[in-house]
C-alpha cells in the first residue's frame, strides 16, 4: 500500500497530520478505525493526515480523547488553522494540478492563475494592512500563486477558459507600472494554445449568470468538480446533479461575454493607458 510522504516542515497542517500518522500507527489502528472513535469519516481522518484539510477544534479534540493526550492535538491544531489558506482551498489545489480541462469566473480581481507575482503581492500586502493576515501568511499566498501556475505547465497541457468581469482589468492594483505588467500577463495568457480568455463586459447586466467567482474542473476520467467560496472556507462539489447546471450556466455566460478578440482588444485598450 502506497502511503503518501509527509514532511513535517510544509506547514502546520503537515506536522500535525505527521503527528496523527505516528500516534495512529503507534496503536495498529486503520483510519477507518480511529475515525469510528471519533465520530467521523476514514476519508476525511485521511485529508487531515496527509495536509489535505487543516483540523478543526471539535476534531483535534476528539482525537485527544482518543489517543488521552490532554489537549496536545487541540494545540497543535492552532497553528494548522492558523494559515493563509481557507479551510477547502488546498484540496482543491490537489485537484486543480490533475485537471485535464479547468473553466474559472472570477469577480473583482484578476484569478490566480493568471496574477503576476507583483499583483499578486499588492493584493497580499492590502490584507495585511488590515490585519487580515500576517506577513507570513502574505508570503505563503504569493508562494503559492507561483506553485499553482507552475503545475500547469505539464504534457498533456490542461485546457484553462477564464471568463473575467470587466471590473477585474479596470479596478486599478498597485503602481501603474504593476497594473501595466499584470495586463501583459493576460495578453500572454490569450495567446496560448490551451487557452481560452473572454472578459464579461458591464453591459452584460443581468444576464451575467454568476454573482460569485466560480470553478468548475473536470477530470482525466471526465468528471466534473466545482469549487466556491464563502468569506471562511472553500467548498467542493462533486454531485453532478450540482455541477452540470453550472456548466450549463458556464457556458450561457460565454455566449454573453466579448469574444477572445473583443476582450483582448479591450485589454490592449487599457493597457495603453498604463505606463
Amino acid at each position: 500500500m502506497n502511503r503518501k510522504e509527509l514532511d513535517p516542515e510544509a506547514s502546520p497542517s503537515a506536522k500535525f497530520g505527521q503527528l496523527l500518522r505516528a500516534l495512529r500507527d503507534e496503536r495498529g489502528w486503520t483510519q477507518d478505525e480511529l475515525a469510528t472513535r471519533v465520530g467521523c469519516s476514514g476519508a476525511h481522518v485521511s485529508a487531515v493526515e496527509t495536509g489535505r484539510r487543516p483540523p478543526t477544534r471539535r476534531f483535534a479534540a476528539s482525537l485527544d480523547r482518543a489517543f488521552g493526550t490532554g489537549d496536545m492535538f487541540e494545540r497543535q491544531s492552532r497553528a494548522a488553522r492558523h494559515t493563509a489558506l481557507i479551510e477547502g482551498f488546498p484540496e482543491y489545489v490537489a485537484l486543480e494540478e490533475r485537471a485535464a480541462e479547468i473553466r474559472l469566473y472570477e469577480v473583482g480581481v484578476i484569478p490566480g492563475l493568471l496574477q503576476t507575482p507583483e499583483y499578486a503581492a499588492t493584493l497580499e500586502a492590502d490584507a495585511v494592512r488590515r490585519e487580515a493576515i500576517t506577513s507570513e501568511q502574505a508570503d505563503e499566498r504569493v508562494e503559492l500563486v507561483v506553485k499553482r501556475q507552475k503545475s500547469l505547465v505539464r504534457s498533456p497541457s490542461p485546457l484553462i477558459t477564464a471568463v473575467l468581469d470587466e471590473g477585474c482589468i479596470r479596478r486599478p492594483m498597485g503602481a501603474p507600472s504593476a497594473m501595466h505588467a499584470q495586463l501583459a500577463r493576460l495578453l500572454e495568457f490569450a495567446e496560448q494554445p490551451n487557452t481560452v480568455l473572454q472578459i464579461a463586459p458591464f453591459s452584460m447586466g443581468a444576464r451575467r449568470p454568476f454573482s460569485l467567482p466560480v470553478t468548475v474542473l473536470t477530470m482525466p476520467d471526465r468528471s466534473l468538480v466545482s469549487y466556491a467560496e464563502s468569506a471562511h472556507r472553500g467548498h467542493l462539489e462533486r454531485e453532478s446533479t450540482f455541477v452540470l447546471p453550472m456548466v450549463a450556466a458556464y457556458h450561457q455566460l460565454q455566449a454573453e461575454a466579448l469574444s477572445q478578440a473583443a476582450s483582448v482588444a479591450m485589454i490592449e485598450q487599457l493597457r495603453k493607458g498604463t505606463p
